[in-house]
């Protein structure tokens, strides 16, 4: 059996969904980040950075909520949320699944924090840039790659969510907005949701 761990309000959101499109059977197991739970020896097995989530199936343990992503997608493939590793299209889906650590989350960091850096040494170039590309991509939709949803656009669905739509870090876009309304309205979004508020 898959084991989720997750706690309430937190970036556990991402795998909540991810786990919900999936339609797997899986346990949701409660880590309270506010008790100090994922700092637990036996969690710190399943995840050494004490950070929720965490996933574990059978013998297979890994955190970061993009990398369970991944692993969910290419592991049960009849998920149907990643392309095929033959595919062509394979290349811009891990591009757009690892675009929401890699460039979103970063350039959240430097809007909150107002951190110069310069876009040369900044991985993610700029907030500016990340959101100006995002917003080109998500324009000819309905999904990052198409007309196919994949476990990439959870992982950028997730990160506007909480950039744009919860706590209003980056500004809405009329692209981030039909986007994120296309996202709430599937249901795995909906139960995740509801999941998630504890």
């Amino acid at each position: 059996m898959i084991k989720l761990y997750w706690s309430p309000r937190s970036r556990s959101f991402t795998t909540l969904w991810l786990m919900e499109e999936s339609g797997l059977a899986y346990e949701r197991v409660l880590t309270d980040i506010s008790t100090g739970a994922q700092k637990a020896p036996g969690y710190l097995k399943i995840n050494p950075m004490g950070k929720v989530p965490a996933l574990s199936d059978g013998e297979a343990a890994l955190g970061e909520a993009a990398a369970i992503c991944a692993y969910v997608a290419d592991r049960y493939p009849e998920t149907k949320l990643a392309p095929a590793v033959t595919d062509p299209r394979r290349a811009r889906y891990l591009q757009w699944l690892f675009f929401s650590p890699g460039c979103i989350e970063p350039a959240i960091i430097q809007i909150f924090t107002k951190i110069e850096i310069p876009t040369s040494t900044a991985a993610w170039g700029s907030a500016t840039q990340v959101f100006d590309v995002l917003e080109a991509a998500l324009a000819k939709g309905p999904w990052i790659l198409g007309e196919e949803f994949s476990a990439a656009d959870i992982t950028i669905g997730s990160g506007l969510n909480y950039a744009v739509r919860l706590f209003k870090m980056a500004p809405s876009r009329p692209a981030f907005d039909a986007y994120l309304a296309r996202c709430m309205a599937r249901p795995a979004f909906q139960r995740a949701e509801k999941i998630a508020a504890g």
